[in-house]
């Protein structure tokens, strides 16, 4: 593939897989010796571009750099780090659909590792299992810390609360900025990008309807 190809492959947006590409050493080292090496790696990065590393504000940048991406930033990309998603009988019989919104999402573009921000919807109902609502806000931010692309991202969401709960009666709708859009290329500030995955039930045109009805609501307290 030319060097065109590759760049028309990140600018129109295309996933290969919804597994995260993940070589099979991808683990073989260390969280410290991975720093290490992206440490002298962004070094190099910031020499190249003309900056001066002994300017006291940018000296400690390539750590800096390196932690955030290891520890914070694509910090799911370590099954290690993946929450518990502890679940309990549904004893109370809740029969109805129990959607979560508004779950804030900072995430990076795989094409151009700008930054992706936006919000997640999550909804799902319960054949005998539910979760605790925060450990659904806790699976959206394992999956979008780690490079990204929406729509895979919208699909892992949908998959792992699937496993956790049983049930292919799991959605997600995902509605993002990227800044790889906004801020380069076009420049499109106002533009954003939504995806969806819908499983089970959710394929159903009046449940579907429900649950974008209820992500509609406005739930604001001020």
């Amino acid at each position: 593939m030319n060097p065109e190809e590759l760049e028309d492959i990140g600018d129109n947006h295309i996933s290969t897989s919804a597994v995260t590409p993940l070589r099979p050493d991808a683990f073989d080292i260390s969280d410290d010796e991975k720093i290490e090496k992206i440490k002298e790696n962004v070094r190099e990065i910031m020499e190249t571009l003309g900056l001066d590393l002994t300017d006291d504000s940018l000296k400690g940048t390539p750590k800096r750099v390196a932690k955030a991406y290891v520890k914070e930033l694509f910090g799911g990309l370590n099954p290690k780090r993946m929450p518990k998603a502890s679940t309990f009988e549904n004893h109370y019989k809740y029969g109805e659909m129990l959607v979560e919104k508004n779950i804030v999402v900072y995430s990076t573009c795989e094409h151009h590792f700008l930054p992706i921000v936006g919000r997640a919807h999550v909804a799902y109902i319960s054949g005998g299992k539910v979760i605790g609502l925060s450990k659904m806000n806790r699976i959206v931010d394992h999956f979008a810390k780690r490079p990204q692309v929406q729509e895979r991202l919208t699909m892992q969401i949908v998959q792992e609360l699937q496993r956790a709960l049983g049930t292919d009666d799991v959605a997600c709708v995902i509605d993002a900025k990227h800044l790889c859009v906004n801020s380069r290329g076009i420049r499109d500030i106002e533009s954003s990008t939504v995806t969806a995955e819908f499983g089970g039930k959710f394929k159903e045109k009046d449940v579907r309807r429900e649950f974008l009805d209820y992500i509609k609501m406005d739930t604001s307290f001020d």
